[in-house]
């Protein structure tokens, strides 16, 4: 997924002293759909672990990434869907 950091929460420690870090990412793009081009738009919230998390807590919001990972539900009681960030790539632009 590509997109553009919105926030960036301050890096903090699980209680296993796991690095652990909360972002928010905006992705636009063009997706061609039944033969017909169409402007995608969301926003969705992630987070970062170990390694991926200290690096990606050296970037800003507003810089270009992209980020690999996998969708899973907030939290055991959740409906909501945040990207688990596995490797994250800046974009310069």
């Amino acid at each position: 997924m590509t997109g553009e950091l919105a926030t960036i929460e301050p890096l903090r420690y699980t209680p296993a002293g796991i690095p652990l870090l909360a972002f928010r990412l905006l992705h636009r793009s063009r997706q061609t759909e039944a033969g017909l081009k169409r402007q995608v738009e969301c926003e969705m919230g992630g987070v970062a672990m170990a390694d991926v998390a200290v690096a990606m807590a050296r970037l800003k919001p507003g810089q270009a990434v992209k980020l690999s990972g996998f969708l899973n539900r907030k939290n055991r009681l959740s409906t909501q869907l945040i990207l688990h960030a596995t490797a994250a790539l800046a974009i310069k632009e």
